[in-house]
């Protein structure tokens, strides 16, 4: 699954776009420093997601919406279209 797939994935199941759960994870203090444990932990609680869901949201929250080229326009199960993740929610496409 792709990044963006697991982000679109993560807005069906919680009903919430990942831009909304990004600032939620700011209000609560989280940032690029924060363990994923804890992320992931709180994703669990709140969210029922899981750890790969969970892990793409923390990608995001630590490194931004940009993901590293080798991914883009590959072939298999972990390409995405672009490099750069969209988090504005599937409404906004």
């Amino acid at each position: 699954m792709s990044f963006q797939a697991y982000l679109d994935t993560i807005e069906r199941k919680t009903g919430k776009t990942p831009a909304e759960l990004l600032s939620e994870a700011g209000d609560r203090g989280y940032d690029a420093t924060t363990k994923a444990g804890v992320v992931l932990q709180w994703l669990k609680d709140d969210y029922d997601l899981g750890r790969g869901h969970g892990m793409a949201l923390y990608h995001v929250l630590k490194n931004g919406t940009t993901i590293n080229d080798k991914h883009v326009g590959s072939t298999g199960s972990h390409r995405d279209d672009s490099a750069t993740l969209r988090i504005d929610g599937l409404a906004n496409r």
